[in-house]
């Protein structure tokens, strides 16, 4: 009611005309409108929409999601030179009036009537905290004497400060900008403390009409209004004549910017988006949710970096695809048709798009827009060799510009750090890459493709892919918990085993040999794909894929089939990661995760990340690990569950690693570790192209392929093309790791062993190794089911014993083709 007695005391010349029935009617107008007031207190808990912001675990911006830009500015930060700059805008009496300004009113009520324009407003800026806290657009007499009376009753409950506050938080720009912060982002890509005077006159003249005054839409007429406004300040005498000559003069350089990443990374921000929907709903975009992830932004950088140098490796192996496009008559084009054309084909990365408007012997002049030209030499074509419609079929190595280019082509160029231009295409085949940590699954880099804006389907998390070869690990740690050791004998001989009615699959070897009988270990290192059927033949189909469970691997998701040893599941990359990580942590169940923390736009968190933790000090006995276990179960983190033996996990490890130093994967011995293990992965004519990898600190998986399953071509297989991507990132993320091997877990013996017949031997023998296995099988290291004999190769075997159905396409390993194995049983 003491809003309405401040109200009874304005109009003061009327009372004292004694205009009595104008007083009754504005009793009458109260009585009428105050019912259906809200109270001005619920300003205090009045919640800004804030948009969905996701960060990097080092506090980069990584993605921002929500119909309104808004970053809540408090008036202690506010700028004061831009206080008044709103002031000359819209209400130089804020500081002085009691919400209602009614010299204000009449001044813009005389404006109007002398220049037929609104130029002076009659809301002040209480009055607009009114309206667009608590009122609809609705022009209407009640709605106006609603929005008066509201802003007494802010006035009485709130100081100016907080008035202004809330003013300069809500109000809208135009362009998703909300609140006055939003808005010097959007449109200068500064903080408000950075703004120039000039900006500052030109953002407090946007509100009153945000899509008339605007200084992007409508350049001019926001220019206009920007210099009313500086007039109105010196006017004011908010500044000198010259600073306001100055501003005055200044040009507006206002352009369009989006939120300020900082940190590439749209497939981690999409996947975090999702998640947050999935949680919150609609709420997820306007509540101001800070989400921290456990992506750290020099592995997220360091990952792009390696799949793009592996995508355009593998790209220029396969020759020249031609030019982008094809544009005719190019040499009558003005450079502002040429630009425009150019506007179809945006730069991606550092591929810039050019057109070619001249060719000589030893050079193509390239337009790149905006009047700028480049020069393609000789140098930058000589590896662009056609490709003639396959992988490996290409043309001969061009001798001359015209070979490659001809005028009117629209093509890529890079330019090299001397500033000379190669050629260059977008790459076709596309890749993906997760890194994440083994004791606790927490990703650490991220990549679904090579380019988001291309394609923005995320082939690390939501692809599933045969893993080929990289599978055979969990074959193999099955086999070691069944009773099997390193030293057991595999058969590497032909095989043949019913395809349906009247046929039969015979599964290869890449290099089309049998080697006999094979020790477990050299199977793996070699990836026999023989060997590893008659593997899991001996084991068991149903045993296998109960033992799946472990690493993961839902029962459905993996065929019941002998091609299951072969990579005929599918899977994700994460998927891959995240069932390695039991190899390399020591054999504990951990699960990946993503989200860290989510906080409100208050700072409380909602949200905190309690995923198992692997015992770090069990596998790896250094300081350094003993100090992170003990950090993070301080923290409170469950402890993750032991689901496989720490033997076979050491076992495994020693295998893989042997993968690297002579095996499949011994590319990798270039980085000149003795701590990776890991194994690579190729499907069916190398249509799926994997490397999966660890060390103590990190689990690596890559994968190259192309989305329509196209072969990726001869020799394209895991231990070169996804190996590239793996060893790009892997060389840099661990150059400071010190090395780590894993302790020899209880109950593990070294014995000799003869490396033919896999048989205790002496130290005399001159094929003798040392082998190491669980020690009770230590009198039985040829497994449960041993061969008689590994003297020489056996004859082609029939089926025996085989169970389980046929599931989907199965794997060639790492050595080559084999026909597709739909429909075995």
């Amino acid at each position: 009611m003491r809003g309405f007695l401040r109200l009874l005391t304005l109009p003061f010349a009327l009372l004292a005309n004694g205009a009595l029935f104008a007083v009754l009617g504005v009793v009458g107008l109260y009585g009428w409108v105050a019912p259906g007031l809200p109270s001005a207190e619920r300003l205090t808990g009045a919640q800004l929409q804030q948009p969905l912001r996701i960060y990097t675990a080092d506090g980069l911006l990584m993605g921002e999601f929500g119909a309104e830009r808004r970053e809540p500015l408090k008036f202690a930060d506010t700028p004061p030179l831009l206080v008044k700059a709103f002031l000359a805008a819209e209400d130089s009496r804020f500081f002085e009036h009691p919400g209602v300004d009614v010299q204000g009113l009449a001044r813009a009520a005389l404006s109007l009537a002398q220049t037929g324009e609104p130029r002076q407003g009659g809301s002040t800026i209480t009055m607009q905290v009114a309206r667009n806290f608590f009122l609809s657009p609705e022009k209407t007499f009640k709605r106006k004497l609603t929005e008066l009376i509201l802003a007494f009753r802010i006035e009485t409950s709130f100081n100016k400060e907080q008035i202004f506050e809330l003013y300069q938080n809500k109000i809208f720009f135009g362009h998703r900008a909300y609140g006055v912060s939003a808005a010097a982002r959007v449109y200068y890509d500064k903080d408000v403390q950075a703004l120039s005077l000039a900006q500052m006159a030109m953002l407090a003249g946007v509100p009153q009409a945000p899509s008339v005054n605007n200084p992007v839409s409508r350049p001019k007429k926001a220019l206009a209004r920007r210099d009313y406004v500086l007039g109105r300040m010196l006017a004011l005498g908010y500044v000198t004549d010259e600073a306001y000559r100055e501003a005055m003069a200044a040009p507006d350089t206002a352009q369009l910017t989006g939120p300020r990443i900082e940190l590439e990374a749209p497939y981690v921000a999409e996947l975090v988006r999702r998640d947050l929907f999935e949680r919150y709903g609609e709420g997820a975009y306007t509540n101001g949710y800070r989400v921290t992830t456990t992506i750290t932004a020099p592995l997220q950088r360091l990952a792009r970096q390696a799949l793009r140098v592996a995508l355009f490796e593998y790209d220029e192996r396969h020759g020249y695809r031609g030019a982008e496009a094809k544009v005719k008559g190019v040499e009558r084009l003005s450079g502002l048709e040429r630009d425009e054309l150019l506007e179809d084909h945006p730069p991606i990365d550092d591929l810039v798009p050019g057109l070619v408007t001249r060719i000589r012997a030893d050079r193509a002049t390239v337009y790149l827009g905006d009047g700028r030209e480049a020069e393609l030499g000789l140098a930058g074509i000589r590896w662009a060799r056609p490709n003639l419609g396959a992988p490996n079929r290409l043309g001969g190595a061009p001798r001359r510009i015209a070979d490659v280019v001809a005028v009117g082509d629209l093509i890529r160029l890079q330019q090299g750090t001397d500033g000379t231009w190669r050629l260059a295409q977008l790459p076709a085949v596309e890749g993906a890459l997760v890194a994440l940590v083994p004791t606790d699954g927490s990703v650490k880099a991220l990549l679904g493709g090579y380019d988001y804006n291309r394609s923005q389907f995320n082939r690390a998390v939501d692809a599933r892919r045969q893993p080929g070869s990289s599978f055979k690990p969990f074959i193999y740690a099955a086999a070691l918990e069944k009773g099997w050791t390193p030293a057991s004998l595999l058969e590497d001989s032909p095989l043949e085993l019913p395809d349906g009615p009247g046929k039969l699959w015979r599964p290869k070897n890449f290099d089309g040999k049998y080697l006999g009988p094979i020790r477990l270990r050299k199977a793996l290192v070699q990836s026999r794909n023989l060997a590893s059927v008659d593997l899991l033949r001996h084991i068991g189909v149903d045993y296998a894929v109960k033992f799946m469970t472990r690493f993961g691997f839902s029962p459905d998701q993996v065929p019941r089939g002998l091609s299951l040893v072969l990579g005929s599941a599918a899977a994700s990359p994460l998927q891959m990661a995240a069932a390695y990580a039991r190899f390399a942590n020591g054999g504990y169940g951990v699960a990946p995760y993503l989200i860290q923390r989510v906080q409100d736009a208050a700072g409380t968190t909602l949200l905190e990340a309690s995923s198992p933790v692997a015992c770090a000090d069990c596998f790896f006995p250094t300081a350094e690990a003993d100090a992170s276990a003990a950090s993070v179960f301080a923290l409170g983190r469950p402890a993750a569950e032991q689901v496989i033996d720490p033997r076979i996990a050491y076992q495994m490890q020693s295998l893989m690693s042997d993968v690297i130093r002579e095996g499949t994967g011994r590319r990798a011995r270039a980085l000149g570790r003795a701590d990776l293990a890991g194994k690579t992965g190729t499907t069916n004519d190398s249509r799926d192209s994997w490397f999966c990898g660890f060390q103590k600190s990190l689990v690596t998986v890559s994968w190259m392929g192309f989305d329509d399953n196209s072969p990726l071509g001869a020799k394209e297989t895991g231990g070169s093309a996804a190996l590239t991507m793996w060893m790009e990132f892997m060389k840099v993320a661990l150059a400071n790791e010190p090395e780590a091997l894993p302790k020899e877990p209880p109950g593990m013996v070294h014995t000799l062993i003869n490396k033919r017949t896999g048989n205790l031997t002496h130290a005399d023998d001159p094929e003798a190794m040392m082998e190491m296995v669980a020690a009770e099988y230590e009198i039985m290291l040829l497994g449960p089911d041993p061969l008689p004999t590994a003297d020489a190769p056996s004859p082609t075997r029939a089926a025996r014993g085989a169970r389980g159905a046929r599931g989907e396409k199965g794997d060639t390993g790492d050595t080559g083709e084999q026909r597709p194995l739909d429909g075995l049983f």
